[in-house]
């Protein structure tokens, strides 16, 4: 059991890497800009990797009763908000910046279990929150790439990443397994997605992308699926074998080199004060995982 934790660590970094910078090459370098439709393609694919390998009894999907769907729809709601913000966003923000917006989710949510469920909050919590904080209000004014459409729907995906996070917390103990409820996410989101890619224009508008019929756009588009559906199966499976502190100390290593490395492989212009946003971003997560260890 010991030596499978690094290993299951190792694959999650990996698969976290290699899933946002080919998510990165279609939505940025390819302009593949159509996010119900890219969206519904990987949950499509990830819902049907899940049941197969359900099939093959390589995971246990239980029977879920309609109450339990019921109560777990707002959460697969906002789970669609989150791929279909989160797409946008990252069409138009480099990795590192988005990253750093991204976890001012975890703001929301010390912000929401301080207020409403009175939770006792370490100063070293209240340090990383504000840090995180500070450094996503500062980087919109430093950045010299800045989009004020990619701000916008990174936004919108703040707020649905925190509200989803609150929601699995207020929900536990749940009766529905975390294969359960991605499952359900899988579902709900691929008919949502559906449904919407006439009425958004996504429908009519794909057939005009230049690279529709390449084998490189075809490529990129199946990788993602595949690749974001080991990164679901690879977080399951760390949260299961390791304590929720070591967990995120995983998720920040993951985090530092996709950013690192998408600054070497896409256009990047980071001015020496971004840098230092990025920077207090990263400590302010460090600080985050060290509250979350000492928690643990």
């Amino acid at each position: 059991m010991l030596a499978r934790k690094p290993l299951v660590g190792l694959t999650f970094c990996a698969c976290y890497l290699a899933s946002y910078l080919v998510n990165k090459y279609v939505l940025s370098v390819l302009k593949f800009t159509y996010p119900t439709l890219f969206q519904g393609w990987q949950t499509f694919l990830g819902g049907l990797l899940l049941h197969v390998s359900w099939k093959l009894g390589w995971v246990e999907i239980n029977n879920t009763s309609s109450s339990d769907v019921s109560t777990w729809l707002p959460a697969s709601v906002l789970f669609v908000g989150v791929i279909y913000a989160g797409s946008r966003a990252l069409s138009r923000l480099a990795i590192p910046v988005f990253l750093t917006l991204h976890n001012v989710a975890e703001v929301l949510v010390c912000g929401y279990q301080k207020c409403f469920w009175k939770e006792k909050t370490s100063p070293v919590k209240i340090c990383s929150t504000l840090f995180l904080l500070a450094a996503a209000g500062c980087l919109p004014f430093n950045d010299s790439q800045f989009d004020r459409d990619g701000y916008f729907w990174a936004i919108i995906h703040i707020f649905c990443v925190g509200a989803y996070k609150i929601l699995r917390k207020s929900q536990k103990p749940s009766a529905l397994s975390d294969i359960d409820q991605q499952y359900l996410n899988y579902i709900f989101s691929v008919v949502l997605l559906a449904f919407a890619s006439h009425p958004t224009g996504d429908l009519v508008s794909v057939l005009d992308f230049p690279f529709l019929y390449f084998y490189r756009f075809h490529g990129s588009c199946c990788a993602s699926g595949v690749l974001g559906f080991f990164l679901m199966f690879s977080t399951v499976k760390l949260k299961s074998l390791v304590a929720p502190g070591q967990c995120a100390a995983w998720i920040f290593f993951a985090k530092v080199i996709t950013a690192g490395l998408s600054i070497l492989l896409f256009d990047v212009m980071l001015t020496s004060a971004a840098v230092g946003c990025l920077l207090l971003g990263g400590l302010g997560e460090a600080l985050l995982v060290f509250s979350e260890r000492k928690g643990s």
